[in-house]
C-alpha cells in the first residue's frame, strides 16, 4: 500500500466485526480524521459473492441493500480509525437509520466499489454520516447515514 493512511485486509479484520460473507469492506485507500473525516475504501465484486445464486439468476446484480451496509463498514472503519488515534474506548457501531438512499446504476460482477463517506457530525455516541459509491468514477449509489455506538 502506498497512501500513509491506507488499512489492508488483517487490519480492517481488526476493525470491523464482520467475517465472511458478510465483510463488505476489502481495504481503504485513505482515512482522514480532520474536519471533516473521511474515508475512501473499496470493494471488490466477484461472481463468487453468495447473493448472486439467488440475486437475479442469470443477470447478476448485487442488492442496494448491500451496498448501503458496505457503506455503513466503511462508515464503521472511520469510526473505529478515530476512536483509536484519540484514545477512545473500543465500541461496536451499529447503523440506526438511513436516509436520502439513491441508486443510480446496477453492480455486477466485476465492478469494483469506491466508498467515499464523510462523519458529518458526531454526538452523544451517535455519528451522521454522508456516503457515496462510485464505480470508475460513475456515482452508483449515496445516501445518509446514522451510527450509534455501543460499549464492546
Amino acid at each position: 500500500m502506498t497512501e500513509p493512511n491506507a488499512v489492508d485486509i488483517e487490519r480492517i479484520f481488526e476493525l470491523l466485526p464482520h467475517r465472511y460473507p458478510f465483510l463488505l469492506v476489502d481495504r481503504v485507500l485513505d482515512w482522514q480524521k480532520d474536519d471533516p473525516a473521511s474515508i475512501h475504501a473499496l470493494k471488490n465484486v466477484t461472481i463468487n459473492e453468495p447473493f448472486f445464486q439467488g440475486h437475479f439468476p442469470g443477470h447478476p446484480v448485487m442488492p442496494g441493500v448491500l451496498i448501503l451496509e458496505a457503506m455503513a463498514q466503511a462508515a464503521g472503519c472511520l469510526a473505529h480509525l478515530i476512536l483509536e488515534e484519540t484514545g477512545g474506548k473500543k465500541q461496536l457501531f451499529y447503523l440506526v437509520k438511513i436516509d436520502k438512499a439513491r441508486f443510480s446504476k446496477v453492480v455486477s460482477p466485476g465492478d469494483q466499489l469506491h466508498f467515499h463517506v464523510q462523519q458529518k457530525r458526531q454526538m452523544r455516541g451517535m455519528g451522521l454520516y454522508t456516503a457515496e459509491t462510485r464505480v470508475e468514477g460513475k456515482p452508483v449509489a449515496s445516501c445518509e447515514m446514522l451510527c450509534a455506538a455501543r460499549p464492546e
